[in-house]
């Protein structure tokens, strides 16, 4: 049994938003840092946070959900650094910070950043830079990569019926339907029917999506981690389509080259029903558990020692 609050923290510019799920046994146990993808929001983690037995926190990104009025810049380093102060002002001196999609990028980018805060990265199907397709001009490849994410959010909706009408209609997330994927779109509407859209920023979304390949120094940052990390696959993408975001064939070549970084293929999911399925997201809470558990016993190793 887990109990939700909602957040809202100081960062530059404004306020930035969020929730906290804290369980009625485990809370003083390693906490959480869950960060979500491209176009989502805090609540793709409920169903990942209820199968914890330690707190989990989650933000909703510069640009997205209740944090979509703050302004820019929005680059993965930007979203790391309002990481970086919710964890000073929840006093969090060490997680184990788990990021899904683009968000992985983001974890990679705090723990590079705060080393020492950071016990371990579980990245979920994101994380590994994504070469762009050969011929793609870079202008035409956020909607190549997002597809109907993106398109969305040029869109208005009359109501909130007819916003879920189209998420139900989109081949990821209609045929899994859950309450918590009801929870995630409906909080997704920004506006007063009958003009409602999406509340992530098109030009955050835009530009994130040509900061996902690596450049930057971002593939220097990811092979010079100092933390132990997972990287959790799905075997499907983000319209419920093989080959996935991350094809095999890319798979076996990044494990080549990141021998640190231990690999998980998560069963029967798609690139959204990794953490909003509860299949999904039971397998995803068991890896995560598994780190929470090991900075447990390290932590009690270090008190064991100290006294």
């Amino acid at each position: 049994m887990t109990t939700y609050t909602s957040l809202r923290v100081p960062v530059r510019g404004g306020d930035i938003a969020g929730g906290i799920w804290t369980p009625e046994v485990g809370a003083d146990r390693p906490p959480v840092l869950a960060i979500h993808g491209i176009t989502a929001s805090h609540l793709s983690w409920p169903l990942v946070a209820e199968q914890l037995g330690t707190r989990v926190v989650a933000l909703d990104l510069r640009g997205r959900g209740r944090s979509n009025k703050l302004p820019g810049p929005f680059d993965l380093r930007s979203y790391a650094e309002d990481m970086r102060t919710v964890m000073d002002h929840l006093a969090l001196e060490r997680v184990v910070v788990a990021g899904h999609s683009m968000g992985a990028f983001v974890a990679v980018c705090l723990a590079q950043m705060e080393p020492a805060r950071v016990a371990s990265l579980v990245l979920i199907d994101g994380g590994l830079p994504l070469a762009p397709p050969a011929g793609v001009a870079p202008e035409d490849l956020p909607a190549l990569v997002l597809g109907p994410a993106l398109e969305r959010l040029s869109m208005t909706f009359t109501s909130r019926a007819e916003y879920a009408h189209f998420w139900r209609s989109h081949p990821a997330l209609g045929p899994y339907w859950n309450d918590t994927i009801e929870a995630y779109v409906d909080y997704d509407l920004d506006g007063t029917p009958p003009h409602l859209s999406p509340s992530s920023n098109p030009d955050a979304v835009a530009e994130n999506a040509l900061q996902l390949d690596g450049e930057g120094g971002y593939s220097e940052a990811l092979v010079g981690l100092s933390v132990p990390v997972d990287f959790l696959h799905a075997p499907r993408g983000l319209a419920d389509q093989v080959p996935p975001l991350y094809p095999n064939a890319d798979i076996s070549r990044l494990a080549e080259h990141l021998p640190g970084i231990c690999f998980h293929e998560i069963d029967d999911v798609n690139h959204y029903t990794i953490v909003l399925g509860p299949g999904g997201a039971a397998q995803v809470a068991a890896v995560i558990e598994n780190r929470v558990s090991e900075e447990q016993a390290a932590r009690a190793a270090s008190t064991e020692v100290s006294t």
